[in-house]
């Protein structure tokens, strides 16, 4: 039954037009079959002025194939600089708004209802560069990224003590991004800044 469900699983990312090898191998044994779980539907996560996220589906809760997370992105702001992932590949579904994607050296709208794939080793980011609310799901596989994500947004923060900026909170940010295998670019902030001074961006 586990391995219909990953080969089910594998033709719907091929779907997309990732190829099967590049995003998962399927386990020789699996420890414990995944269980069904029910997530309650939820308000829609709000922004709070900035960038917020929640985590839906846990990596471990699929038995390390997929994990999920809502995204929430105010008006007018930038995303991360932009970067690649060694390992990961996501999958964007927006739900409300309209997401820029910085995709290589192509920028390119995706609008409520719609998909986009960023296969790995691909640099990108995302930001809004419109005045309305952006928000979307964004699902990982190959890696539990959400641990990730949680850690940078919960717990590297000035109340744990990690001021924005220090020399400590950015000490720990290089060995997340090595621990997940991420790609940063030695222009990466210079291009970021670029995308703000064109798009208006905060």
């Amino acid at each position: 039954m586990e391995r219909r469900n990953f080969l089910q699983s594998t033709a719907l990312l091929t779907a997309f037009g990732i190829p099967s090898s590049s995003v998962f191998s399927l386990p020789t044994e699996f420890n414990e079959p995944i269980k069904p779980f029910l997530l309650p539907g939820q308000p829609p996560l709000n922004h709070n002025g900035g960038l917020n996220i929640k985590v839906w589906v846990r990596n471990e809760a699929t038995g390390g194939l997929f994990s999920s997370v809502e995204c929430a992105v105010a008006p007018k702001l930038m995303g991360p600089a932009p970067h690649a992932h060694k390992e990961l590949d996501e999958l964007m579904l927006v739900l409300e708004g309209t997401a820029s994607v910085l995709l290589g050296d192509e920028v390119v709208e995706i609008k409520a209802g719609g998909w986009h794939m960023r296969p790995r080793m691909i640099k990108h980011t995302f930001f809004n560069a419109s005045d309305e609310p952006l928000r979307f799901i964004d699902m990982y596989f190959n890696q539990p990224f959400e641990q990730y994500l949680e850690t940078i947004f919960f717990k590297l923060t000035p109340e744990n003590g990690y001021p924005s900026g220090s020399e400590k909170k950015g000490l720990e940010i290089k060995r997340l991004s090595e621990k997940f295998g991420l790609i940063r670019y030695e222009n990466a902030d210079d291009q970021k800044k670029q995308i703000i001074k064109e798009y208006g961006l905060m």
